[in-house]
């Protein structure tokens, strides 16, 4: 069973020690406990924040590589049904809550599967406390 939904933004916290906090590195050591649950956009977005930073020069493509990798070992499964939810209950989210509907894609698997959702963004901790999903780190 998945322990939380998981976020790019808690993702790139992994991935840049610049953006790491004993809260993000504590989110990654429950990774053990068992996976953590994405949407498949997860993958989009991962993939986005890798290319900005080689273009802005932060990292090279050796070391966007190496980023792969440690993602690559981790314990992340990816949820089946968010595509089929995008434009009802994603979109409906996307409006009510005043969020992009990426991350309400987060939201709405977070609130369909019962779990919390792992995001440092703070529109979406903004949106998950209104409907009653607890953010993690806490």
């Amino acid at each position: 069973m998945s322990i939380f939904v998981l976020d790019c933004s808690i993702t790139a916290s992994w991935l840049f020690a610049d953006q790491a906090s004993p809260q993000t590195d504590m989110l990654l050591d429950r990774l053990n406990e068992g996976p953590a649950l994405v949407p498949s956009l997860w993958y989009f977005e991962v993939g986005n924040v890798l290319a900005q930073s080689e273009r802005r020069g932060r990292i090279n493509a050796s070391q966007s590589a190496s980023c792969l990798e440690l993602l690559g070992r981790l314990p992340i499964e990816v949820d089946a049904e968010t595509h089929r939810r995008a434009l009802h209950e994603v979109l409906f989210l996307a409006r009510t809550e005043n969020l992009t509907t990426y991350d309400a894609a987060y939201l709405e698997l977070a609130m369909r599967r019962g779990l919390d959702l792992a995001t440092r963004d703070k529109a979406l901790m903004r949106a998950s406390r209104g409907v009653g999903v607890t953010t993690l780190p806490a």
